[in-house]
């Protein structure tokens, strides 16, 4: 489909230039920019909507692996010592079932490494050889040196789940989307990008339409990572739905637990399932290495 329109783009020419870039930066025109980006979505992934349950680990303790169906194991929260995040990462391994791991956020393993006066790089790859395979997020607006960062998680042998924001930057989150496809050049390495904030301020939410025109203009304006991502449990059912009729195409943060005390058909699988399917869309659960689940 070619959107008609002010913002209108040959069907074959996949590119923006950067003057399109710059007007799409300026527009309040949200349904000719959320067409738009669904057609970019479509172009690169057809109807076909992934997404990941994942069991978030915040303390020691294990779970049990038989009361989950992870396709993602994420070690949540900022470790005081090298020590300690070697314990955690496993402990994790050890009950994780063959889900892979992941854990913290890039940014807060730069500090830790600063702390214990130790390289970044040696860091990750001890964390690698304990048995971690993601590093969780990596928040653009916190990294002191992205690329140089980011090269070090590949390089230390382990993946990067997402590329994140800490912090929302109310209809300006463009011009910071464009620095996201520059990174992206650079290190060719990031799989997912998620352009909403993981915090928000009180004081300054968000709104609905300023988190829709975010998505739209990530899908247009990182045109070189595969997948826009939306977290299912952060931003709830309805926003993810409507994410993904403007550009997103991958869902995160789905509950892993078997609940079904309200019946099977409510059950979280079946819920993102038939959210998915209500926008037009085909499921396909996904663990944390991009890897299609079949159950």
């Amino acid at each position: 489909m070619t959107v008609s329109g002010p913002f209108s783009h040959p069907a074959g020419d996949q590119r923006l230039t950067d003057d399109e870039i710059d007007r799409l930066l300026r527009t309040h025109d949200i349904i000719s920019l959320g067409m738009m980006a669904d057609e970019a979505r479509r172009r690169r992934h057809g109807l076909m909507t992934t997404f990941v349950r994942v069991v978030d680990v915040t303390v020691d303790a294990a779970r049990q692996a038989a009361d989950v169906a992870a396709g993602e194991v994420r070690l949540l929260g900022s470790p005081a010592t090298r020590a300690e995040a070697t314990k955690r990462v496993h402990a994790a391994v050890e009950w994780a079932g063959g889900a892979p791991v992941s854990g913290f956020s890039l940014a807060d393993l730069e500090q830790l490494a600063a702390v214990e006066h130790v390289t970044l790089r040696s860091l990750l790859e001890e964390l690698h050889a304990t048995g971690l395979e993601l590093v969780a997020e990596a928040p653009i607006d916190r990294l002191r040196d992205p690329r140089r960062s980011i090269e070090e998680v590949n390089i230390a042998g382990l993946g990067l789940a997402r590329l994140t924001l800490q912090q929302g930057v109310p209809m300006a989150g463009g011009a910071l989307f464009k620095k996201v496809a520059e990174l992206q050049r650079a290190v060719g390495v990031i799989r997912a990008f998620a352009p909403l904030p993981r915090t928000l301020n009180p004081a300054l939410p968000t709104t609905g339409f300023e988190d829709v025109m975010s998505v739209a203009l990530a899908r247009l304006v990182v045109d070189n990572v595969r997948s826009i991502q939306v977290d299912w449990a952060l931003y709830g059912p309805k926003l993810a739905q409507v994410a993904l009729t403007v550009g997103a195409d991958d869902i995160d943060g789905v509950s892993a637990e078997f609940d079904t005390s309200v019946g099977v058909r409510r059950g979280p699988l079946e819920e993102i399932r038939r959210s998915i399917r209500a926008c037009g869309q085909e499921p396909l659960e996904r663990n944390g290495r991009f890897e299609p689940i079949t159950r």
